[in-house]
């Protein structure tokens, strides 16, 4: 018998959980796209999206996925030929970097793994090596979605002064907007990405770049900003359809109106409490589960580097998947795959799992998912430490981890 049907809840980091508010905002048909009030609740967006990053710079709205948001910021900010550096702790770094390499970017790649974070002193080595400043962008993830490790973009920034080097700095926040604290101008931020499916709470379709004055001066020079991805008409537009290149998204619009309403009335600095706390929990969780049993554990040891919207874990194979199977068929929770961990090919694919913690999310979601796992762990009799729930219970009452 299985104890899965109601309403399933999907414990992965994106596409997040929908909101009912943005749900039913996104439920109506499709409005004039020319003129009345579509243009002016766009125009609304500009300020709220640049609150959400923390900056005052430009901002481009793309309809595309987290990866069309690199391909406009890798079009933008270099010409066929330049280099840039790329810091990966994941598999997204990875990822990025094969972006621009296929758009004819020369690409130095600085691998830290999948459990480390970025050592800033190879990064101010590197670039401090580049004496003919060849290398045009820094390139990174902000927190890594696979691995979930959390860059350092302030220490990043003053590793990149101390070497007196001009590169701008690009930042996927893909899986940390909304979320994790991150203040794009305050931290020396050139270009931001993010897309509409995590942190944003609206379902997958839209994707951001934010970028700074010094970045779009940049752009003007690009070979590579087709007329699709240049983000000058987008961020500065003479007509509508200017945005878009084309045709509005009018459903996905309304529905990230009504989710950076949401955001705004709990406050952005809350947001991100929210998320420390219930990511907090979960570590709690695994800390106890963890506990005289090696094969399990967090992929990041420490909290410092952890990502506050997904925790990548381990359970040694074939458990992960087992444990996804039972969670998702026996009681309707929908746990991440360990993406980038091992291949899909390879048995140790099979000892590495996610639970995501982003978004609409709230503590009896969190505690909810966390008790359904150790459920799990009980039917499939696997060998796990005593107290976890307790422990994620504990972190909750306090408010704080």
């Amino acid at each position: 018998m299985s104890l899965a049907n109601g309403r399933p809840y999907l414990a992965i980091p994106g596409p997040s959980v929908i909101p009912d508010r943005v749900l039913r905002a996104m439920h109506q048909g499709s409005p004039n796209i020319y003129e009345g009030p579509l243009i002016d609740m766009v125009a609304s967006l500009y300020p709220d999206l640049r609150a959400v990053a923390g900056t005052s710079g430009h901002v481009a709205m793309y309809i595309g996925n987290g990866h069309s948001a690199w391909e406009a910021a890798n079009a933008n900010l270099f010409n066929r030929g330049d280099k840039a550096l790329v810091l990966a702790v994941g598999q997204f770094g990875l990822s990025w970097a094969n972006s621009a390499r296929a758009m004819g970017i020369e690409v130095e790649v600085l691998d830290f793994g999948k459990s480390a974070p970025a050592d800033m002193t190879r990064v101010e080595d590197a670039l401090r090596a580049d004496s003919g400043h060849r290398i045009k962008a820094v390139l990174t993830t902000h927190v890594d979605t696979a691995s979930t490790i959390k860059t350092d973009i302030p220490s990043l920034r003053a590793a990149m002064d101390a070497a007196g080097h001009p590169a701008l700095l690009a930042v996927d926040c893909i899986a940390s907007l909304g979320c994790d604290e991150f203040r794009m101008d305050d931290w020396g931020v050139d270009v931001m990405v993010a897309a509409c499916q995590k942190g944003l709470m609206t379902p997958p379709g839209m994707a951001f770049v934010w970028f700074s004055e010094a970045a779009r001066l940049r752009s003007g020079k690009s070979d590579l900003a087709t007329p699709y991805w240049a983000w000058g008409p987008r961020a500065e537009p003479e007509e509508f359809w200017h945005i878009w290149d084309g045709t509005a998204p009018t459903s996905h619009l309304y529905g990230l109106r009504e989710a950076l309403d949401m955001i705004r009335e709990e406050g952005l600095p809350n947001v991100w409490r929210r998320h420390h706390v219930l990511a907090s929990a979960v570590w709690a969780a695994f800390d106890c589960w963890s506990a005289g049993n090696p094969a399990i554990g967090m992929n990041v040891s420490d909290p410092a580097h952890r990502g506050w919207s997904v925790t990548a874990a381990r359970f040694g194979a074939p458990h992960a998947t087992r444990l996804r199977d039972w969670c998702e068929k026996q009681a309707g929770v929908t746990l991440g795959i360990g993406l980038g961990m091992a291949p899909s090919t390879d048995p140790a694919y099979h000892g590495f799992l996610r639970v995501a913690h982003m978004g609409h999310v709230n503590a009896h979601m969190t505690l909810g998912a966390l008790a359904v796992m150790e459920a799990g762990l009980h039917a499939l009799d696997i060998p796990h430490g005593e107290g976890a729930l307790a422990a994620a219970a504990q972190v909750v009452a306090k408010g704080a981890p």
